[in-house]
């Protein structure tokens, strides 16, 4: 099993999808173990002098002006942890709590928290036993960080609440604990905060989308190409000194794809045909522009992601230098600030469900292109067998219309809205996990929308009797069928064909198919 070796200068994306989706073990370095003694060292003389310092002998948020006495700070941080898991809904997936609990404890490495080793290791000791905290839809304004579903996480550290068995069921923390031999931890100063106030929930879930998006955007440049395909569309079009002249990258990139997709098909050219058209339609010929501002944007998000996972994210911090308990010059100090604001990921996780939904939008339309007797230049109704008898994909289209503009609706930002919460104190927040939360559903929609139009186009290519599609568009027909995704015929239960198709989509099999021909795509 891949190990992911946790240090003090933050992780890779792709150790992120490796934990949540992959069930990578974690190990905490050396490093990591001395950063976090050598902050813990500050938080306890801290915690040993009679001022107030807050997180560790103070109350939170709006209860701040409140100096607690030594002897109530350890139920301090627990009554946080417990007041704070105030979760509603139905729970989040298992790789979304995966990512939040790696993430934060990513971030506890740092050294900037002040935790003790022994609760870091215990965070990896529960990913480790495969233990998933039980987290609810609903609780964070994306500032203070993802503080309800966070702070579900630490519950099931202090051996409290819900969590979810490696077998799936749900079950008491304190069980799956005994039952893996993980001790319940004891929170000290500072410690419950610090496990609650971090960007992990939304950084999780934008990191996995991009991961998810960078996948779907090469299977929309494929399901574009076969369209064109299927539709006797010119690939000149695609030419690279088109797109030369107009650099952005994205663009150049899902041009180059379309290409190797349609290289040596006996489809294309045949616009002058029987119905002779100067250009083809927006949909077709735009294909790159719309798909390439898409993956610009994409990359943008990456950029934005790899910052956040090099952040240390928690209110206060512990930063080195200054003056130390004892007088000592270097010896580390405490800093409020405001990092904890999810502004940076919530913006691009809203831009992105922006691009999302235009991608949704014009594959739909080179659907009903194919579907419409009119405008598909000698295909048949709907694609239809006997058509009139026969209805062939024009439901199908009606369902990949309702995917479209639900992606719409949930193109509308979440983080230009803010409500004030805290007693005032924090009256500015991001949203950001409700960001994240809708680009999820986005990513989903966007996975059948494109399995749509992988089925109407591979369907449309075979009713082109006598010409022959590219052989990269010859091995996805082949792999879909293989894979469940009938072909032309009679009517019949289309259900488990989209179904087939979306998982033919969304694991990956149509980017195999096509490049095991072209090579691998931009």
């Amino acid at each position: 099993m891949h190990t992911v070796v946790l240090g003090v200068a933050g992780v890779s994306t792709a150790d992120v999808v490796a934990v949540a989706r992959g069930n990578a073990r974690v190990e905490l370095s050396p490093e990591a173990l001395d950063a976090l003694a050598a902050s813990r060292a500050v938080i306890d003389a801290l915690a040993a002098k009679p001022e107030p310092v807050y997180g560790v002998s103070t109350g939170f948020g709006a209860l701040a002006t409140r100096h607690i006495s030594p002897d109530l700070r350890a139920q301090l941080q627990r009554n946080i942890v417990r007041s704070h898991a105030a979760g509603m809904g139905p729970l989040v997936e298992r790789e979304v709590v995966r990512a939040l609990m790696f993430l934060r404890l990513k971030t506890v490495c740092s050294g900037r928290t002040g935790v003790r080793p022994e609760v870091a290791q215990a965070m990896a000791a529960l990913l480790n036993a495969s233990i998933t905290p039980a987290v609810h839809e609903y609780g964070s304004l994306g500032c203070s960080g993802d503080l309800a579903p966070l702070s579900h996480c630490a519950l099931t550290l202090m051996g409290e609440g819900d969590a979810e068995g490696p077998d799936g069921t749900v079950r008491p923390a304190a069980e799956l604990l005994a039952a893996h031999g993980i001790e319940p931890v004891e929170l000290r100063e500072k410690e419950g905060l610090a496990l609650l106030n971090g960007t992990d929930g939304m950084l999780g879930m934008l990191i996995m989308a991009i991961d998810d998006l960078e996948r779907l955007y090469r299977s929309a440049d494929i399901t574009a190409a076969l369209s064109l395909e299927a539709l006797l569309g010119t690939e000149k079009v695609l030419a690279p000194e088109l797109h030369a002249i107009r650099p952005h990258p994205g663009q150049g990139a899902a041009a180059a794809n379309m290409l190797k997709v349609l290289a040596g098909s006996g489809l294309t050219g045949h616009h002058q045909d029987d119905s002779p058209r100067v250009q083809d339609a927006y949909s077709v010929r735009c294909a790159p522009q719309v798909a390439g501002a898409g993956r610009d944007t994409l990359a943008h998000a990456r950029l934005v992601a790899e910052r956040e996972l090099a952040a240390a994210v928690d209110n206060p911090v512990v930063l080195p230098g200054g003056t130390s308990h004892d007088g000592v010059v270097g010896g580390g100090r405490v800093e409020s600030n405001g990092n904890f604001h999810g502004a940076p990921v919530a913006y691009v996780l809203d831009f992105l469900a922006i691009a999302a939904a235009d991608l949704g939008s014009i594959a739909e339309r080179r659907t009903d292109r194919l579907l419409d007797k009119n405008r598909s230049h000698g295909l048949p109704p709907f694609l239809a067998d006997d058509a009139g008898v026969d209805s062939g994909l024009m439901i199908a289209q009606y369902t990949q219309a309702a995917l479209v503009s639900e992606l719409k609706r949930l193109a509308v930002p979440a983080s230009v809205d803010s409500i004030p919460s805290s007693a005032m104190q924090e009256d500015h927040v991001s949203m950001g996990w409700s960001a994240a939360r809708k680009l999820r559903t986005a990513v989903g929609n966007l996975t059948r929308i494109i399995a749509v139009e992988l089925y109407a186009a591979t369907r449309g290519i075979e009713l082109r009797h006598g010409l022959e599609p590219a052989p990269a568009g010859r091995a996805v027909i082949t792999a879909a069928r293989a894979a469940g995704v009938a072909g032309p015929g009679p009517d019949r239960f289309l259900a488990p064909d989209l179904a087939a198709a979306e998982e033919f989509v969304g694991h990956g099999g149509l980017l195999a198919a096509a490049e095991s021909v072209t090579g691998a795509l931009d």
